[in-house]
């Protein structure tokens, strides 16, 4: 398909006076999703404008690849991403001129990247809302747990759906929790797991974990597996999780519960065909994909 939905942020003020963007995402990723929370934490200070730009499209099973008559699922992606983003991949944000015209050249993309990008031309003048830390110490460590938990917390979300053997989903789950465990004993320091940094503040350590902590609820309908929230270990997580979510601004970005559990069971049933995926299939974590390795 090559015609994709596009909706708005919520109203803003001054609508002229703050930077815009063209946010080419998906309603059901949960890297885009780490931008639309930065972007929603922002509302106000960032307009945007949301392409979905990367969905999904069956085949016909022409050469009885699968024996249904349906091939895989596969990724279609719009020209524009494809135009503007080496790797086609969402979150893309595409700064817009006054005179609305987008400036594809300074296309920004990797979600952990996106995250940082919009805080900055956010400009927020409270500290308490900057996502990055003015305090050089306390950005360098949001910065290393930010990707702490994107290795330790969320690739390992994919091993346990995309692995066949039970084994492996086992391995990649208890990695997970493990990974959980040591996000919970770092928020013990603060005696406040209202955010990483505690007092109620988000961090751009607390966006990249948001998306994938949010759809854990899909382990125990998959593969049954729930994540141990009452053990001792994971009671600052469990704070964290209860506050986070009941933030408004992060409240309007989660996909309804029900369609994206109808979504994932293509990776449950090993049906997807896209980058992530094939890049678990071949045995690697989800962070680690690679262009010319990871087509399809």
């Amino acid at each position: 398909p090559t015609d994709h939905k596009i909706t708005m942020s919520p109203p803003l003020a001054a609508k002229n006076a703050v930077p815009k963007l063209r946010y080419l995402s998906a309603w059901f990723c949960p890297y885009a999703h780490r931008a639309t929370i930065a972007l929603e934490h922002h509302a106000g200070l960032v307009d945007y404008e949301w392409v979905e730009a990367l969905g999904w499209e069956q085949r016909e099973d022409d050469k009885n690849v699968t024996g249904t008559g349906k091939e895989w699922w596969y990724h279609w992606k719009a020209d524009e991403l494809k135009r503007v983003n080496p790797s086609a991949l969402v979150p893309t944000l595409i700064p817009v001129d006054k005179d609305g015209k987008a400036n594809e050249e300074r296309s920004v993309y990797e979600s952990l990247i996106t995250i940082d990008y919009v805080d900055a031309i956010a400009k927020p003048t409270d500290e308490k809302l900057r996502l990055v830390p003015a305090d050089p110490y306390l950005s360098a460590k949001c910065r290393y747990w930010a990707d702490k938990v994107n290795r330790e917390c969320c690739s390992p979300y994919y091993g346990v759906l995309v692995r066949t053997d039970e084994q492996e989903r086992k391995e990649n789950f208890d990695k997970l929790v493990t990974g959980l465990k040591a996000f919970s004993r770092e928020m013990e320091k603060n005696g406040d797991a209202r955010g990483f940094l505690g007092e109620g503040r988000l961090s751009n350590t607390d966006v990249a974990l948001m998306p994938w902590a949010f759809r854990y609820y899909i382990f125990e309908h998959y593969r049954g597996y729930t994540i141990p929230v009452d053990e001792p270990e994971l009671h600052a997580y469990k704070e964290w999780f209860d506050f986070v979510f009941s933030l408004e601004s992060v409240k309007r970005t989660l996909p309804d519960k029900d369609k994206y559990l109808e979504h994932i069971g293509k990776y449950a049933d090993s049906s997807a065909r896209s980058k992530v995926a094939n890049a678990v299939r071949r045995g690697v974590a989800a962070h680690e994909i690679e262009d010319d390795k990871d087509t399809y």
